[in-house]
């Protein structure tokens, strides 16, 4: 046994924690989801005016994370006066990442070659400011913590940060706020930590005045911005889509805007025109009409159709057409589409109501997913499917256009029936157009490609997949406004420079199809 004379050596134990460390620690917090989300507003401003989410998100990322390491490197040569210059980067990095979305989006408007220097630009500045926050609040937290336990609760509350603002930036945020209101918001919640920073550590700052009227300043700069967030985005807008816009929608898929002006209304979908008042009823019959009548002509009509995309419910209005239908299966992503195009009476007129017709079952969720679920039962085969997506270019719509995708397809198809796909532009991107009818033959599937002439668009291109062969329909409904049955057989001639060239299958795993396209109309772009 010890003597009990003697003193017992006992482990020093932490000190108690200051209600300034419980600050800083929920500053942290604060930090850290702001340091994300302007990361987040970044990747979905490149994604939506860039294309290709998986690539900008990577570049983003990477560079964010790259910035991060360089503020912290950087943080070793602030020696003195630690928590005055906290509050002074917290004020930065509320200006510059506040300000974030609303200097990319009029970028894009008024100066569309700057925007992607201006945005890697602006993410180098706010990941080298982040990266310089962390090493500052624990340096200062330093002065009454042991080290294990600072660095377990400063990582702890810097991830809850993180994971708080990722679950809200696509549930909450971005579909109530919107971009710009969003980074406005972050901004002044960065802004509240320096000004809380000025109250914490008022002993010790010099020049307190100083820094008082430098945090009022910056909060009534955000919030000046937050009041004018809608004038901001309209201003931008205005400039970009050139017509009145009268719709407008943030949603956690895409951004949704309807113009209108002397050629009537205009859908566009992260910045890319999906259809023009003036002349959609050319695509939408061409989509629909040499599938729809082939199948008619073979006896009985199509009785049960489903649409995949097309959530402005232009094709259904098409499908509608036939009296032998007894219901549409329209299978559309983002539901604020639908919602939109079956509440709105404007554009509810577009479609001819029909959205709102009893045959007509909408189901919101992803195309891809929706193909594979359970096993297919009689009422899950379909006489015709109309697969109107937009055009690849993201992996995220490029699997939709896979070898995988159209196995899943072919699986709902009924023995007689016919597939339609949009296929881009056999003109602008010919070497694209051709990938998607080798992909589909890959499958064994027979393919009928065609293309029309669709002013908005230029030469567009169709393929109509089957295990019969198709053949030219005897009859079309009544009231089209572009096709005819004499005039049909000249949409399946292709002229020379669309004629067909050899093509890789596109996969799942490679997915050439994007990357194909994204150099064929970037040649486009660049003249």
């Amino acid at each position: 046994m010890p003597d009990a004379s003697l003193p017992t050596t006992t482990a020093s134990a932490a000190p108690a924690p200051r209600p300034v460390d419980i600050a800083l620690l929920a500053s942290v917090f604060v930090v850290a989801a702001c340091g994300l989300l302007y990361e987040l507003a970044a990747g979905a401003l490149a994604s939506y005016v860039l294309g290709d989410s998986v690539l900008q998100f990577s570049t983003i990322i990477g560079t964010y994370l790259f910035a991060m390491g360089v503020g912290s490197w950087l943080s070793r040569y602030f020696e003195r006066q630690l928590p005055a210059h906290f509050l002074r980067i917290e004020l930065l990095v509320a200006l510059v990442g506040g300000a974030l979305p609303a200097t990319l989006f009029l970028a894009n408007a008024y100066a569309p070659g700057a925007f992607r220097v201006l945005l890697y630009g602006m993410v180098l500045l706010v990941g080298t400011l982040v990266g310089l926050e962390i090493p500052l609040v624990m340096r200062i937290l330093k002065r009454n913590a042991v080290l294990k336990d600072l660095v377990s609760q400063v990582l702890t509350f810097d991830y809850l940060g993180a994971l708080a603002v990722s679950l809200a930036f696509p549930l909450l945020l971005v579909p109530h706020l919107g971009l710009i209101r969003t980074g406005l918001l972050f901004g002044l919640m960065n802004a509240a930590v320096a000004l809380w920073a000025v109250w914490l550590f008022r002993h010790e700052l010099r020049r307190l005045r100083a820094h008082v009227l430098a945090c009022v300043a910056v909060f009534g700069v955000l919030l000046a911005g937050l009041v004018g967030a809608e004038h901001i985005t309209r201003f931008a807008e205005d400039k970009f889509y050139q017509d009145r816009i009268v719709v407008s929608r943030a949603t956690p898929y895409q951004r949704i805007v309807v113009t209108e002006g002397k050629a009537g209304h205009r859908l566009y979908l992260n910045g890319n025109l999906q259809f023009a008042e003036r002349d959609e009823y050319r695509y939408h019959e061409a989509l629909v009409h040499p599938a729809m009548a082939a199948f008619a002509s073979g006896g009985a009509g199509p009785r049960r159709v489903a649409v995949l995309g097309g959530g402005d419910g232009m094709a259904v209005r098409e499908i509608l057409k036939y009296p032998s239908v007894e219901s549409v299966t329209l299978v559309e992503l983002d539901p604020a589409m639908t919602r939109l195009f079956t509440d709105d009476p404007t554009l509810a007129r577009l479609n001819g109501g029909a959205l709102s017709n009893p045959k007509v079952h909408v189901v919101n969720t992803d195309a891809f997913q929706w193909l594979q679920q359970g096993s297919v039962g009689a009422q899950d085969f379909f006489d015709v499917i109309v697969v109107d997506f937009p055009d690849p270019t993201n992996f995220a719509i490029g699997k939709l256009y896979t070898n995988s995708f159209y196995a899943l397809l072919a699986q709902r198809l009924s023995a007689s029936g016919y597939a339609v796909v949009q296929t881009t532009s056999p003109l602008v991107a010919r070497q694209s157009f051709w990938t998607v009818v080798q992909t589909i033959e890959s499958l064994g599937l027979r393919t009928a490609p065609y293309h029309a002439h669709v002013p908005s668009f230029g030469e567009w291109g169709f393929v109509i997949a089957s295990r019969r062969p198709w053949h030219l329909p005897q009859a079309l409904p009544e009231g089209l406004r572009f096709l005819s049955v004499p005039t049909l057989a000249l949409l399946f001639d292709f002229p020379r420079d669309m004629a067909r060239v050899p093509a890789e299958v596109n996969r799942l795993s490679n997915q050439v199809l994007v990357h194909t396209y994204e150099q064929e109309w970037g040649k486009v772009a660049a003249h």
